[in-house]
């Protein structure tokens, strides 16, 4: 087995592989600048190969551009699937205390607080009552079987399957099932 000799190697050149990614996304060097916390001229001297960053600026970079430190020091890339699948074992779920209504939570948790999508079950008689959200909030409940009721804003709706409302949910609001039969739903919820 053979070693380059210390004088032949080369910290690797940053440079074009930073530029590509900035220009990839569309940013200028003084939003990279103010996204990294490294001074523009600093980011001009990495891009032209007149300066080496540290490991620092090389991870604050990678983060600011939301790459892998790999793909920024000229590695391969470490690409999430194309298709992600979440098994229905791993999916969470909450249940009211009564256990008629469950909410199983399929929108990602990075997203909450932001834009959430739940598959509601509630069985007969049950109710999902909730305070109030954030000024601006509202809701849409797609009935996919079964009847539901919706008490928002004063008033109540009636659905059946098929049937979709969207009410503004900035004050108390229900969602009851009043019939003999178990109804499912697809609750979003979208934040201001």
């Amino acid at each position: 087995m053979s070693l380059a000799h210390p004088d032949t190697l080369e910290p690797p050149k940053v440079g074009a592989t930073l530029q590509n990614l900035r220009q990839a996304q569309g940013l200028s060097l003084d939003e990279l600048s103010r996204r990294a916390g490294v001074s523009k001229s600093m980011l001009s001297q990495i891009e032209r190969n007149q300066a080496n960053p540290t490991v620092a600026v090389v991870w604050r970079l990678a983060n600011a551009l939301r790459v892998e430190l790999s793909e920024l020091l000229g590695g391969e890339r470490v690409v999430a699937p194309a298709i992600e699948t979440v098994p229905a074992h791993a999916t969470p779920a909450m249940s009211s205390p009564d256990g008629l209504c469950q909410l199983r939570i399929l929108g990602p948790i990075d997203l909450a607080g932001q834009f959430e999508w739940y598959q509601l079950t509630v069985q007969p008689g049950g109710a999902l009552e909730s305070a109030a959200h954030e000024p601006g909030s509202r809701e849409h409940l797609s009935v996919l079987s079964g009847a539901l009721e919706i008490s928002a804003a004063g008033g109540t709706q009636q659905l059946k399957a098929g049937e979709t409302a969207r009410y503004a949910v900035d004050g108390p609001h229900a969602i009851r099932n009043g019939s003999e039969q178990p109804a499912v739903a697809l609750l979003v919820v979208l934040h201001p």
